[in-house]
């Protein structure tokens, strides 16, 4: 691979919804390898870890998704979801069910790619789980993930943890008050909880101070064509709800491919708390009183997140004492 320019890494890293540095860290060196297979190039099949991944795998698994086959989230990861949807499509078509993607298999695929009408298959699906388990937070599994070990984050968590627990949600913390488990540890335990929704806490930072406000992040790929469609409703939801109760700058809802919200199940959403490097941002954080602001607008979007259109209410208007007054809890 020929070597590239700041100014090339910095245009790749954005179109691959990476943080743009211009530099070639382990994530974006991964990405770049990824970039170079292209559907065609080679035969996929499961193996055993590290499992295939590339943008090859996710050409795959978006045209199984538009014929119906279900890989769960497009990822690029060629894992047994993927390789039971191939096997699928090999038996719907009459091919030898291997669950290995070769030539025949890949010829089959482009002959017969067909577009659902009405959306995404992944899409619909997610929708419909989310529609399927109803408005009442009772039987909802929210995990909640303090970045690194910082306080702030993690009270803030603690907060939001009892509003939930006292609305009757099951609700698990990826850490306790000092230990800091890795990433990969964070996902795998989101992944094992069977989480409704996973929302990471985080206090942003930069070299310049003057760098400010909330933003919020969900997984969605302009290079794949997929998106989480209710991790970007959260997202925005919980976006404006803390811009409405705080006087935080909005620095908007965005499509990232960072493997926190790729690699989680469950629709992930990462929430930065304004910036620990800005005066203004981390004097807000450390009131307590803000702290039980932003808690309380977090569990206002997770509910409004499950809420029927018509039962909605306008941003910034609705209270927890609302929500125990309407019987949400049954």
């Amino acid at each position: 691979m020929p070597e590239l320019s700041e100014s090339e890494i910095r245009s790749f890293q954005q179109a691959r919804g990476l943080s743009v540095t211009g530099l070639v860290d382990e994530v974006t060196a991964r990405a770049l390898e990824e970039a170079q297979w292209k559907l065609g190039d080679r035969s996929l099949n499961l193996q055993e870890p590290p499992l295939m991944h590339g943008d090859d795998v996710a050409a795959l698994q978006s045209r199984l998704t538009e014929m119906g086959f279900d890989c769960g989230r497009v990822d690029g990861i060629y894992g047994p979801r993927t390789e039971l949807a191939v096997k699928d499509f090999q038996k719907s078509v009459g091919a030898t069910v291997d669950g290995k993607c070769g030539p025949a298999t890949i010829i089959a695929l482009i002959r017969l790619t067909k577009i659902v009408s009405g959306g995404a298959p992944s899409i619909l699906r997610e929708s419909a789980n989310q529609k399927n388990r109803g408005p009442a937070l009772a039987n909802k599994t929210i995990v909640l993930n303090p970045d690194g070990d910082d306080p702030l984050v993690y009270d803030v968590a603690v907060r939001t943890e009892g509003r939930l627990l006292a609305l009757g949600a099951s609700v698990f913390l990826t850490r306790g008050e000092k230990n800091n488990p890795s990433e990969s540890e964070r996902i795998a335990f989101t992944n094992n909880s069977n989480a409704d929704l996973m929302i990471s806490l985080h206090e942003d930072s930069y070299k310049n101070e003057n760098a400010h406000g909330a933003a919020t992040y969900f997984y969605g790929s302009e290079a794949h064509g997929v998106h989480s469609i209710v991790g970007e409703r959260f997202a925005s939801l919980v976006q404006r709800e803390i811009c409405a109760r705080t006087d935080f700058a909005n620095c908007r809802t965005h499509a990232m491919t960072w493997d926190l919200l790729r690699l989680t199940k469950a629709p992930a959403v990462r929430i930065d708390l304004g910036y620990k490097t800005n005066p203004g941002d981390i004097g807000r954080m450390s009131r307590p009183d803000f702290r039980d602001v932003i808690a309380e607008a977090l569990v206002i979007a997770i509910q409004r997140l499950y809420l029927a259109a018509e039962d909605d209410a306008k941003t910034g208007t609705l209270r927890i004492s609302d929500l125990r007054k309407a019987g949400i809890r049954r």
